[in-house]
Order: C-alpha cells, then sequence, then structure tokens
C-alpha cells in the first residue's frame, strides 16, 4: 500500500463540538482505486468524518488532505474531485431525473456537447433512461439512490463517497447497486469510500475497512486481517467484538 498514491490522507484528526470529542485523533489513508469501508456504531464519529471529508465541517485539528488537496486550503479542489451520494435523499423532488442530472453537470462544469450524451449513457446503466421525463416524486427509493449515484459520478470524480448507500432498499437493488458500484471502481478507477449498517455487504465490497467508535479507529486491514486479529470468522463478529455487544442509543 505504501507504494500506492493515497487519494485520502488523514493525519491526526479531531473534531470537537461545545466540548465533546466526536472523532478523536485518528489517521487512515486510502489507496487509489481502493473500495474502503468506514465502520461503526451509531454515533461513532462517521458522519463527521465525511462532512470534514467533503469540506462540509472544519476540523478542530490535524491535516486532512483528499486527491493531494488541502482540506482547510482547497475547498474548490476537493469538490470537484469528489462524488458524494449522503445517507438522505438530495434529490429535488419537483424537477425530473434528467433536469436534476443535468443542473448537476451544470454546477460541476462538464462541457456542455457532452452533457446530454453523459447523462443519456449514466441513465441507461442503471436502467432509468425511459423513465427521464418523470419528476423524482414519482420514483421509489430504489430509483432515487440510483440517480443519486449515477448523479455523484457525472463529473468523473476521482473519489465517489458514500454514506449508507443501499439503506432502506430492497434486495434486487441492493445487489444492482454494489454490482454498479463495484463496476465504476473497476472500468473507471475510481476510488470508493464508503459507509454501512450491512456488514455482510462491506464484507464481500471491501477491500480495506477501518473500524471507528467513540471518536478513535480500533482496527484497520483487510477483511481477513481483521478477523484474524479478532480470532473470528466474519466481518460482524469481528465488529461486536471491537466495537461491543451492547445496546446503542
Amino acid at each position: 500500500m505504501e507504494n500506492q498514491n493515497q487519494v485520502i490522507e488523514v493525519n491526526n484528526l479531531t473534531k470537537k463540538f461545545n466540548g465533546l470529542t466526536a472523532v478523536n485523533d485518528i489517521s487512515f489513508n486510502v489507496p487509489e482505486g481502493d473500495i474502503f469501508a468506514f465502520l461503526g456504531p451509531n454515533g461513532a464519529g462517521k458522519s463527521t468524518a465525511i462532512k470534514i471529508l467533503t469540506t462540509v465541517l472544519r476540523p478542530t485539528s490535524g491535516e486532512v488532505k483528499v486527491n493531494g488537496y488541502d482540506i482547510e486550503k482547497d475547498e474548490h479542489k476537493i469538490r470537484e474531485a469528489i462524488g458524494v451520494v449522503f445517507q438522505e435523499h438530495t434529490l429535488d423532488s419537483e424537477l425530473t431525473a434528467y433536469e436534476n442530472l443535468y443542473y448537476h453537470c451544470v454546477l460541476y462544469g462538464v462541457p456542455k456537447n457532452e452533457r446530454k450524451d453523459r447523462i443519456e449513457n449514466m441513465l441507461n446503466n442503471v436502467g432509468l433512461w425511459d423513465r427521464k421525463d418523470s419528476q423524482i416524486k414519482t420514483f421509489s427509493g430504489g430509483m432515487k439512490r440510483r440517480i443519486e449515484i449515477i448523479r455523484g459520478l457525472l463529473h468523473f470524480p476521482k473519489i465517489l463517497i458514500l454514506d449508507e448507500p443501499t439503506t432502506g432498499l430492497d434486495a434486487q437493488t441492493r445487489f444492482f447497486l454494489w454490482n454498479h458500484i463495484e463496476e465504476v471502481n473497476k472500468d473507471y478507477k475510481i476510488t470508493i469510500f464508503l459507509t454501512s449498517h450491512n456488514l455482510e455487504e462491506a464484507e464481500k465490497v471491501a477491500r480495506n475497512i477501518a473500524i471507528i467508535d467513540n471518536g478513535k479507529i480500533f482496527a484497520e486491514g483487510t477483511t481477513d486481517e481483521i478477523k484474524q486479529k479478532t480470532n473470528t470468522g466474519s466481518l460482524e463478529r469481528a465488529f461486536l467484538e471491537i466495537t461491543g455487544y451492547e445496546l446503542r442509543y
């Protein structure tokens, strides 16, 4: 991993809110082309870390670089380099699928002569070209998620950040989305950084994993390495050994 270009570099990152430490001196790297899962219980610090990586929040201390750019100095460059799919839907329900994607192209400076072809190709890839003129409010949750993922890819980002991308989706849609994400990673060399509460899915798709709890990283490595360290047979059991078996609020 040392010889690979690191597209995410986090060194001694801390974020405090009114005296509460949400992220506590964490460090990790994500190599270019990786599928990296950032896992932890509710309230562990995942969302805070993602908001910092996506320039929504500023760190209290520490150094963060995304695609070689400093999070404190190069916000615009970082936003150009990433695509983001947040846990909550962020599409405009009153606009059509095509309009949502077109405005994203405008916002991210996709050349005008390429916009229609990119949108058509992406919608065809997720089986929704025939619904391009339908308002988003008529779409199911799975259809909305497909639109959000291709929206995050329209400007050909270096890194796609996915926050709980399959929450609330049926088995067929989850299967389709993970296959599509793996294809995008393989075909376009886009680095994937994801969070998921579905540890079975994370185990299948992720190459490297970090487990965070109470703001600190307690394990990092491949799935096999983490299972070996915890002497367990699955990522879910390893996760429980690391974070505990007690119920969380």
